[in-house]
């Protein structure tokens, strides 16, 4: 019988954690995260807006339900190592193609199961997002906390250039059925509804279906397209997508969108929210331990109401240095940060959060139906600002 293989996570705190290797052999370093969701560790491993990071998971019990095609939310996992408390030797679900363990070893994906996960995400908590390496090939503590202090951390990397599509592509895919959500009827989707460019800094797929379900034509280009690029598509409207990092490096991005707000209706999430902050004037810091998980609560200002929402991102806008021509339309009732923005003239507005889910809650969808409406009043030339008119009527 072989011997068990054995993995080691250190921090550069000096924390090390010693378990057992359920992926690839290998090493990697990455800022060692938390993620509070109790399933969609698929959709987690295959979201690109989580390059460069270890991500644990908070949940104890991880890979029940297996892997299949129909929950992946790109070509591939993206993240840099896994992290569990207790790996699933079953796959107990009529979807599941194939085991958690082997597809790791097949996407070449460093992971680590069998430690206190409890004690490393108190440490994160207490402490802070910390750099750390991942590795099944030097067990040593001394020489792998050594390398966790000496890696690059995220802080002013341009991780989307990792991420990003080699070449813009049109989007023909819609929500499946077990998507669950009952949308409006916007007619024959084969018929040619608003076209959208969707700016792909590293954009979950489940986006371009919910864009594609509103109707949408949709035309993904890398987000390194220029403005001119843009508007070469003759779009309706603008979507920023998701992505991973820093967002203050991403200048090429930031640039563009300067250009862009103002001539078209314009939607970001995520990342794509940051970048809008930025290119009005606005500027990010580094959460301590970032929000990660679908379970994060934010109030709508507008309405009053709670929304349960999916989110990733370890950097938020810094409501200090806001600018007038932005206002804030939601709030995250866990630390009070921005968890969304409206243009003050111009019909654009972004969130902090997921309201794709994939996986998660479906809250936050009406903000594809709001976007919908905003393109429909832009291509009859009645434009206006975003929630003007479903605010008002209390449809949001």
């Amino acid at each position: 019988m072989s011997a068990t293989p054995v993995a080691k996570l250190a921090l550069e705190d000096g924390t090390v954690y010693t378990g057992i290797s359920i992926g690839a052999e290998g090493e990697v370093d990455g800022e060692v995260v938390f993620n509070t969701s109790i399933t969609g560790y698929q959709e987690i491993l295959t979201d690109p807006s989580y390059r460069g990071q270890i991500v644990t998971m908070t949940y104890p019990h991880i890979g029940n339900y297996g892997v299949n095609d129909e929950d992946q939310e790109s070509f591939r996992p993206h993240l840099a190592g896994f992290v569990v408390r207790e790996e699933s030797r079953t796959a107990s679900n009529y979807r599941a193609q194939g085991k958690l363990r082997e597809y790791l070893a097949q996407h070449g994906i460093v992971a680590l199961s069998g430690i206190d996960t409890r004690a490393l995400v108190r440490r994160i908590r207490i402490y802070g997002a910390m750099k750390g390496v991942l590795s099944t090939v030097d067990l040593d503590d001394s020489r792998l906390v050594e390398k966790a202090r000496n890696s690059p951390g995220l802080v002013g990397r341009d991780l989307v250039r990792e991420v990003l599509p080699e070449r813009y592509r049109e989007w023909t895919e819609p929500l499946g059925p077990l998507s669950g959500l009952r949308l409006p009827d916007y007619g024959n989707s084969d018929q040619p509804g608003p076209h959208v460019v969707a700016l792909d800094f590293g954009m979950k797929w489940n986006i371009a279906r919910h864009l594609r379900s509103a109707g949408c034509r949709v035309t993904v280009l890398p987000g390194t397209a220029t403005a001119d690029q843009v508007l070469a598509q003759e779009p309706d409207g603008v979507f920023l997508s998701n992505g991973p990092g820093d967002p203050e490096p991403l200048t090429y991005a930031i640039e563009t969108i300067r250009q862009l707000i103002g001539r078209r209706p314009m939607f970001g999430i995520c990342l794509g929210h940051q970048l809008m902050a930025l290119a009005c004037g606005g500027k990010t810091f580094k959460l301590k331990f970032g929000h990660r998980g679908a379970n994060q609560p934010v109030l709508n200002v507008l309405t009053g109401k709670v929304e349960i929402t999916t989110q990733n991102h370890g950097f938020a806008v810094e409501a200090e240095t806001l600018p007038e021509s932005l206002e804030v339309t939601h709030i995250n009732l866990n630390d009070g940060t921005i968890a969304g923005l409206r243009h003050r003239e111009f019909p654009a507005f972004c969130v902090q959060y997921h309201p794709e889910a994939a996986a998660g809650p479906h809250d936050s969808w009406y903000l594809f139906r709001e976007f919908r409406q905003l393109l429909d009043d832009y291509r009859a030339g009645r434009p206006r600002q975003p929630y003007a008119s479903t605010v008002s009527a209390g449809h949001l």
